[in-house]
């Protein structure tokens, strides 16, 4: 069966956003300038991702307006607005638990929770992994990655890999 899985970066502080929303600080250290990271090898693991559309609109318009950067992918948005669904983006009203239950029925790869915290939250319940990278920096404010949470989630480190200053990490639900 697919799986459910948060691959995102934060600060050290655990913010994946600063106080104006910007990801200008998700950058390593410098010290290993040519390391390729893990992104290439898990954006082959996927091949539906789930985002909000404060994600899809910075994508868009800031970090990647002139191409889709998900081409090939199946990526659900979640909004309130109605917008034009295309092939590939399909913006939904759908609540999180049924897109989820459905998505996860469906034959495929893994099932990508790209952000941002919004939906992270709505989705805690379905992540089967978790794919942290931390960046070395901390921030002191900004878009918290977990919030409060009201239940504990018990997990099990899977895997650690180190890169340009930054440490991934890698958690699967303990059962």
């Amino acid at each position: 069966m697919r799986k459910v899985v948060l691959y995102i970066a934060m600060s050290l502080d655990g913010y994946i956003a600063d106080g104006t929303g910007g990801v200008g600080f998700l950058t390593g250290d410098g010290s290993e300038p040519d390391h390729p990271g893990s992104y290439a090898s898990f954006l082959s693991t996927v091949d539906t991702i789930v985002m909000g559309h404060t994600t899809y609109h910075q994508l868009t318009t800031e970090l990647s307006p002139d191409q889709w950067v998900y081409e090939g992918k199946e990526t659900y948005v979640l909004t309130s607005r109605a917008l034009p669904s295309t092939d590939e983006v399909i913006f939904t009203k759908e609540p999180m638990e049924n897109l989820l239950d459905r998505l996860k029925g469906e034959e495929g790869q893994d099932i990508w929770i790209c952000g941002g915290a919004s939906v992270v939250s709505q989705a805690m319940n379905f992540i089967d992994r978790f794919c942290i990278t931390v960046v070395p920096v901390i921030l002191g404010d900004g878009i918290s990655l977990f919030g409060k949470r009201m239940q504990e989630i018990p997990l099990e480190l899977i895997s650690i890999l180190k890169y340009n200053g930054m440490v991934d990490l890698m958690y699967e639900r303990r059962t």
